[in-house]
């Protein structure tokens, strides 16, 4: 199943400057073939179920290897049965009714 998914990974416990981290997710998520699209607030992706959980887990490992004891991820989702859409279409459709 497809899946286009909102999240943001916190970690607590490193002080103050959390990009290292950050930039370490999004290395995992651009290898695992997910399109990130970071913003101010997080990152979407793109991609199949099991493979954005795959790589949000590996996130985790990842920032907890960093030294981060603890870590804090909010997520927003959202799955279609009635026909493919990606994020670049949701964008296009706001985009145009913007003109």
């Amino acid at each position: 199943m497809q899946v286009i998914a909102d999240f943001c990974v916190v970690p607590v416990g490193v002080g103050l400057s959390v990009s290292p981290h950050i930039a370490a997710c999004e290395k995992i998520l651009a290898d695992a073939g997910l399109n990130p699209q970071l913003h101010a607030y997080g990152t979407n992706v793109e991609g199949e179920w099991d493979a954005v959980f795959a790589a949000l887990k590996r996130c985790h490992e990842t920032v907890h290897a960093m030294g981060a004891p603890r870590i804090s991820t909010t997520v927003k989702l959202g799955t279609r049965t009635d026909r493919h859409q990606t994020m670049a279409d949701k964008i296009r459709s706001v985009q145009e009714k913007l003109k």
